[in-house]
């Protein structure tokens, strides 16, 4: 069994979700959010032989160029694995990302159905936020996996690197990019499908003026543009687009976010009491009132809506903890860390 397959193994085993690997120290992976250290000192030369088995002869000139570099592969049998290679203190170090086998039902994942019944709509940004770590990938994923057995659509993923990898269905057809691999950049492939008659784009992260902008013209010309963003709340998402572009531009933006936005998924994972993990998120969808809070920049209000938006299928994150937290799911302390306006939640 090669080294990668036995390192990947043994995490898989401890239902471990990241491996972190450096030469001439010992293996850590992490386990329900917390960091373990394994009584295993990689060596020098187990680094020259995991390199060779997940890196190809480019890639591999690439990061002892670079020192750093992106990408994923597929093990057999086992796993997808997301792979971070980079240099720290003069030592080789590799991040591996564990994906699932299999494409994630978002029935399995917990998610909710307000959030999923975007799939339905034909146009509109639908954004899935929050730190690194925390799912939007995978969560995305399983949107995707549900258009794709449910609906008759062409999707395109622009992704650096793609981690899950999809197959056409008997009703949808989807064509997964690269960047670097298969296009020069997220900007120069959005530019591109909206020439590939696609009904849905993922991007997979929106990190620049120019994709954000991109993004938000395919959403207004009848696309369902889906993206993830490094936010904590709704409200802040709304916030970190409209202060991408300049000064005097975002007026303009502002009117473009209010009318194309469908909605946000904001996501964490909390540990829970029994050893695994739990979803806590907070769900936007952009009703007419809360279309007209960004228009009118009065985004710091759309919190008060989403308290109140229950019927339009809306919560805050505290809402999702405190029912976490009173079905014994997580512990107070928990929901606490995990809450971005802590005295929202009500301690018994």
């Amino acid at each position: 069994m090669s080294v990668i397959r036995k390192i990947v193994k043994y995490a898989l085993d401890l239902d471990s979700s990241d491996i972190h690997l450096e030469e001439e120290s010992p293996i850590a992976i992490r386990v329900n959010s917390d960091i373990k250290l394994i009584d295993k000192i990689l060596e020098k030369k187990d680094m020259d032989i995991l390199l060779r088995e997940i890196l190809d002869n480019e890639k591999l000139d690439q990061f002892m160029k670079t020192g750093d570099l992106d990408t994923s592969i597929g093990l057999d049998g086992l796993s997808r694995i997301r792979i971070n290679a980079y240099v720290a203190n003069e030592k080789r170090c590799l991040t591996l990302r564990i994906l699932p086998d299999n494409l994630p039902k978002w029935q399995d994942l917990g998610l909710p159905k307000p959030f999923i019944e975007l799939t339905n709509k034909h146009r509109g940004l639908v954004l899935c936020t929050g730190p690194t770590g925390s799912g939007k990938s995978t969560t995305l994923a399983a949107f995707i996996n549900c258009i794709l057995e449910t609906q008759n659509r062409h999707i395109l993923t622009i992704e650096d690197p793609i981690e899950f990898e999809f197959n056409h269905t008997q009703k949808s057809i989807i064509h997964q990019r690269e960047v670097k691999r298969d296009t020069k950049s997220f900007s120069s492939a959005l530019k591109a499908a909206l020439r590939e008659d696609p009904d849905i784009i993922y991007i997979g992260e929106m990190r620049d003026l120019e994709t954000i902008q991109l993004a938000i013209t395919a959403a207004e010309t009848g696309h369902l543009v889906l993206g993830t963003l490094h936010t904590s709340s709704a409200a802040k998402t709304v916030e970190r687009i409209v202060d991408v572009f300049p000064a005097d531009q975002q007026e303009q933006a502002r009117l473009q976010v209010s009318t194309s936005l469908a909605g946000i998924m904001c996501q964490t994972l909390c540990k829970n009491k029994a050893g695994k993990r739990s979803l806590a998120y907070e769900l936007l969808i952009n009703t007419p009132a809360i279309a007209n809070l960004i228009r009118e920049r009065k985004v710091s209000q759309i919190y008060s809506q989403l308290q109140t938006g229950s019927n339009d299928g809306m919560n805050t994150l505290e809402q999702c903890l405190q029912e976490l937290i009173d079905s014994n799911k997580i512990s107070i302390e928990e929901g606490l860390g995990k809450a971005s306006n802590p005295k929202a939640i009500v301690l018994n």
